[in-house]
């Protein structure tokens, strides 16, 4: 009995066309009111990073087969929960909440192409406030990190 296939598939659970083999990912500026001045960069940088350390496709400047832009919307830190503490009522946990808009343009098949609001967001302990998150380079970027493998999962993983 033999193997047939259908499709393209490897073991690192993407899903790329062998005629895809390059990649451009404009810098996503962060046009959200708040954010800390690192945003842009670091998550640009880690998008990058992120697909040249899960696919062979090869990073250039603009023009790739596969193509990414965007911006952070929002960058948003509030309450989780409420408890009270003396009788008053105070944070409990609060909430960093990050949403990117992402454009990908996939130049070989444009029926794969999107645009869309990715979010996710991690809670923190109700004594750190947003400066003590800011100016932590871990706390940002696991909330950013959620994001991008989503984008990752969504344009060349099709799940």
């Amino acid at each position: 009995m033999g193997l047939s296939s259908c499709g393209i598939y490897s073991f690192n659970g993407t899903n790329i066309d062998p005629a895809v083999r390059t990649i451009s990912i404009s810098t996503i500026q962060n046009n959200s009111p708040t954010g800390p001045s690192f945003l842009t960069q670091r998550f640009t940088e880690d998008l990058k990073d992120y697909f040249q350390r899960n696919t062979n496709l090869k990073l250039v400047p603009r023009d790739g087969d596969l193509q990414f832009d965007g911006n952070i919307v929002a960058y948003d830190f509030a309450p989780a929960s409420v408890q009270q503490v003396n009788g008053l009522d105070q944070a409990g946990s609060n909430r960093l909440t990050i949403q990117v808009k992402i454009r990908f343009t996939n130049t070989k098949d444009d029926k794969q192409s999107f645009e869309q609001i990715f979010q996710n967001f991690d809670d923190y302990p109700g004594n750190r406030n947003i400066a003590t998150i800011n100016s932590d380079p871990n706390a940002v970027r696991t909330t950013t990190t959620k994001i991008i493998t989503d984008i990752f999962n969504k344009s060349v993983a099709n799940w």
